[in-house]
């Protein structure tokens, strides 16, 4: 296959399983068929609203998204209109939304959710409606826009946050997302029809490997309520009722699965596949599924947003020492992955010294949309090509590699510090305070003004001296914590990640 839009996945699946479910939630389901048709039609309703020419294309269109299948369509339809879709979660504070529409200044706003939003935006069923009298001008032009498309036309955006407090917008290109599902296809054991159990919130990464990694498989996407995560009882029933097969989640909600004990009342028995991406896995934690899904494959994923999702993998074959790291293993094929010193630009390519994530393919993202400056800072030249223009992009996070190439994350380069004379790597204390039984979650945070480390963990019970006892045991004792601070849970951000953030600026 020689795909060079996403939208050849649809069709090329549209055409072998046009009956088969394609998106499914939990009040309704499209299958392949009526998903390309109905995607098209709406494309024609979008470039009227928008008021395009043409042949003009490349437009940014927002979406205010929800846990629905009529987001995933809404996604696709603006890729056949030509444009790239932008999902916005409008529960997000009111400033922060306006912030990204003043970088977009997007072409139109449409909607998949029902709740009030800050904007004039076209609904869903609107749109709908509309298509169904569009005229055949629209039509036409969707056909032209599609003949018209290469492979570095952008697909989709997504915010995340800047370090200047204003949001940035990755921008990534049909290429970058073809290249990411052939990777996958070929390094992972998909069952013949996946039907795979969406988790992660449209707006953020994850969640395109689930959306485009199906369409090019012809599998099913099962959107999961996001209240089963917050009160979890529903959530492996539910997994068992939609036969789902694979799991590509954040560790943070496989973390659920273990904290609420979720395999005492249903073992769904289909799991065939599970990847995890987004923070360090718990080893702890994977030997606790592995124990249930025995026959499962766990992989663990790595790469930031601006590489289109991961770039690397481990597939783990044995049960780890909880006190071990999992490796992010080697990259995908296509994919450069190689540590630099910061300071020197130098390579470093011995095994056990510690550098930053850099990564090169076709992968890297176009960059941040309107905002060239973050973009010249992030996607740099390759200090080794000096005869031709060659970008990398630096991750901001630090690496090493074992003796047999395998790399391991240890954590962001501004989460390093320097204490008591010593670096100190706040991910070490974590992986080892994540080991112990008592612990749900755990984070370091070094408190500059204070110079103290602060250790924030949540569990049924304080337990203080368990944590020390257990890092005075396996680290130096220049990296124990100053401060313990007990919570009966962590704060998450919109990702589900440990909102950092949040527990730096508590007192």
């Amino acid at each position: 296959m020689n795909e060079y839009n996403v939208l050849s996945l649809l069709e090329s699946s549209a055409a072998k399983y046009p009956d088969r479910i394609a998106f499914k939630d939990k009040d309704e389901a499209i299958n392949y068929s009526d998903l390309l048709k109905r995607s098209q039609k709406i494309a024609a309703v979008i470039r009227k609203n928008a008021q395009m020419e043409q042949f003009e294309k490349n437009k940014p269109v927002a979406v205010f998204i929800d846990r629905n299948i009529k987001s995933l369509q809404l996604f696709l339809a603006v890729v056949y209109s030509g444009n790239f879709y932008v999902p916005i979660d409008p529960t997000l504070p009111v400033e922060r939304i306006q912030a990204m529409l003043d970088t977009l200044r997007p072409a139109c706003c449409i909607s998949a959710t029902t709740r009030k939003l800050p904007v004039e935006a076209q609904a869903f069923d609107s749109l709908i409606e509309q298509s169904e009298e569009i005229e055949e001008y629209y039509t036409d032009s969707i056909k032209t826009i599609r003949e018209l498309s290469i492979d570095t036309d952008p697909v989709y955006a997504i915010f995340t946050s800047g370090t200047t407090g204003v949001p940035k917008s990755v921008i990534v290109s049909h290429r970058s997302v073809i290249d990411l599902v052939y990777r996958f296809k070929e390094s992972f054991p998909f069952p013949e029809h996946p039907v795979m159990a969406n988790q992660a919130p449209f707006d953020f990464d994850v969640s395109v490997k689930d959306i485009y990694n199906s369409l090019y498989l012809g599998g099913t996407v099962v959107v999961v309520p996001k209240s089963y995560f917050v009160m979890p009882a529903a959530l492996f029933p539910y997994l068992q009722e939609n036969n789902v097969n694979v799991l590509i989640w954040a560790v943070s909600a496989l973390r659920i699965v273990q904290n609420f004990k979720l395999f005492d009342a249903c073992i769904p028995d289909k799991i065939a596949l599970v990847m995890f991406s987004g923070e360090i896995m718990p080893v702890k934690c994977l030997n606790y599924l592995m124990d249930y899904w025995k026959d499962a494959t766990f992989v663990n994923l790595y790469g930031p947003t601006e590489i289109t999702c991961n770039c690397s993998s481990y597939i783990v074959h044995d049960r780890l020492e909880d006190t071990d790291s999992i490796p992010i293993g080697k990259s995908f094929a296509n994919t450069e992955m190689f540590l630099i010193d910061p300071d020197t630009m130098q390579r470093i390519r011995r095994t056990g010294e510690k550098g930053e994530i850099c990564v090169k393919g076709s992968c890297l993202a176009l960059g941040y949309y309107r905002n060239p400056e973050q973009t010249e800072l992030a996607f740099v030249q390759d200090p080794e090509v000096t005869s031709y223009k060659d970008l990398m992009y630096r991750t901001g996070d630090i690496g090493y590699y074992d003796e047999s190439g395998d790399m391991y994350y240890v954590g962001r380069k501004d989460h390093q510090i320097k204490h008591m004379g010593h670096r100190i790597e706040m991910g070490e204390i974590e992986t080892v305070v994540n080991a112990i039984d008592e612990i749900k979650m755990a984070c370091a945070v070094y408190k500059e003004a204070k110079e103290m480390i602060y250790l924030y963990y949540s569990a049924d019970a304080e337990c203080d001296n368990i944590i020390i006892k257990q890092i005075r045991k396996l680290l130096p004792a220049y990296m124990l914590p100053n401060k313990f601070v007990y919570m009966k849970e962590l704060p998450m951000n919109a990702h589900a990640k440990i909102d950092r953030k949040k527990l730096a600026e508590l007192d």
